[in-house]
């Protein structure tokens, strides 16, 4: 950012006087758009990292096991050291508020997840709710006051299928608190160990419009920031999915004397399938996808031509429309080839569907600002993974910013993104904070 200065001549003010002005000025300009600590931020990382690892050391901080309850008190003691006060909802959800200066304004809220996949990465999550800790430390050590009040999220189990923000809005299903997780403790057993209240949990819901807006900072989990050398990742919205269950039919044979020309493969035909979706899914501009990955043959003999195969088709985009013109176009190469190879095919939809969840117009715009007026380069981009913004989305206008995944490695313990790559997109959620703080109420 820079700033006019003026000059210091003879016949204007006393020279000291304009450069105690002048310093005033930049103290001012640096209170305006302060910086978090880079190298506390990173040293908070990695004391989590050494949470919930097992006995090989890999990282298995899994929602509800003793490492995470582990990671979730230091967590606590993190939020309570910037300020903030801290609870527990009846869904496992820690919360830290602060209060703000202008009475009758909603809280504007900033967060994400701990949680992990067995044997995951130490980044997923953990980037953006430490980073969000972060933000208010600096609001706190820097006396920065808020018109509105903030809320810092910690959700539960966003890895077991968005728990606590899906219970945050309403929607978490009754039959959901059954799932049994790799811990071997149902979702509801793991909530009541995290301090909620199943017993309460209605309480946890919010009502929409009951906050200003929610922020979700994130690494990638993808390449495209990391091979383009883009700073921020500005984030339109988070995909929409549906699932189906392909089968091809043919007849089951024997392999050593049925001719080649005679068979009706039902493998084959599914092999022809696999890359038919793959080629519909590049023939759009790039970003859409569509992938096949589960494939059983039956009878499953080495000896015995398939005669019936089951295939898993999921596909994905910020749109419900390409969806359903994707899915149009990829059936009508199912057809062709199976009147090919004289097998029959059919699509069964399956009730795995989330809706894509657009961000803010708005946020989106002042995500993208504020890293410009840091000297830090962007892409406006979706989201192929999901996230508890595209719950949160439900009941407030919603943000997310992405930072470099390396490698566009994620799940996975060879996860990364540098120290530095952090620090830009922590900077970057504080300033749209205190942008969104400035300019809605």
């Amino acid at each position: 950012m820079k700033y006019r200065t003026f000059p210091l001549k003879q016949g204007n003010l006393p020279f000291w006087l304009s450069a105690l002005l002048l310093l005033a000025f930049c103290q001012l300009s640096s209170q305006q758009s302060p910086e978090v600590n880079a190298a506390r931020l990173d040293q908070t990382l990695q004391q989590l990292a050494t949470f919930g690892r097992d006995a090989a050391g890999q990282p298995n901080r899994v929602a509800y096991s003793d490492g995470d309850l582990a990671g979730r008190a230091y967590v606590m003691d993190l939020m309570r050291a910037a300020g903030l006060a801290v609870h527990t909802d009846a869904a496992g959800n820690i919360i830290g508020t602060r209060p703000g200066t202008q009475a009758g304004l909603k809280p504007l809220a900033m967060g994400s997840h701990i949680d992990m996949v067995p044997h995951g990465g130490n980044y997923d999550g953990c980037v953006g709710s430490l980073s969000a800790i972060e933000v208010a430390r600096t609001l706190h050590e820097n006396k920065i006051s808020t018109r509105h009040p903030l809320e810092v999220l910690v959700f539960t189990d966003e890895e077991g299928s968005l728990t606590g923000s899906r219970a945050m809005v309403g929607k978490l299903s009754p039959g959901a608190l059954e799932v049994i997780n790799s811990t071997g403790y149902t979702v509801g057993q793991g909530i009541q160990r995290l301090g909620g209240d199943t017993l309460a949990f209605a309480t946890a819901a919010r009502e929409k419009g009951s906050l200003a807006a929610f922020l979700e900072m994130h690494i990638e989990q993808g390449a495209i920031l990391d091979q383009e050398k883009r700073d921020i990742g500005v984030v339109e919205g988070i995909v929409g999915l549906k699932w189906w269950d392909v089968t091809f039919r043919g007849r089951a044979n024997h392999a050593g004397t049925t001719p080649m020309r005679m068979r009706q493969d039902a493998l084959l035909a599914a092999a022809r399938f696999i890359q038919a979706v793959n080629e519909e899914a590049l023939n759009r501009d790039g970003t859409q996808v569509a992938t096949v990955g589960r494939i059983r043959a039956m009878p499953g003999a080495p000896n015995v031509i398939p005669g019936e195969v089951v295939l898993s088709l999921e596909i994905r985009d910020l749109s419900e429309d390409v969806i359903t013109e994707m899915f149009a176009k990829i059936k009508a190469r199912a057809e062709a080839i199976a009147g090919d190879s004289g097998t029959s095919v059919s699509f069964l939809h399956l009730d795995t569907t989330a809706k894509p969840a657009l961000t803010d117009a708005r946020i989106q715009a002042l995500v993208e600002a504020e890293a410009g007026a840091r000297g830090y380069s962007s892409k406006r981009m979706k989201s192929g993974a999901g996230h508890d913004t595209q719950d949160m989305a439900l009941i407030a206008p919603a943000g997310m910013l992405f930072v470099p995944s390396q490698d566009g490695i994620s799940h996975a313990p060879d996860e990364y993104t540098s120290p530095e790559a952090i620090a830009r997109g922590a900077n970057v959620l504080l300033g749209t904070l205190l942008r969104l703080d400035r300019e809605w109420d």
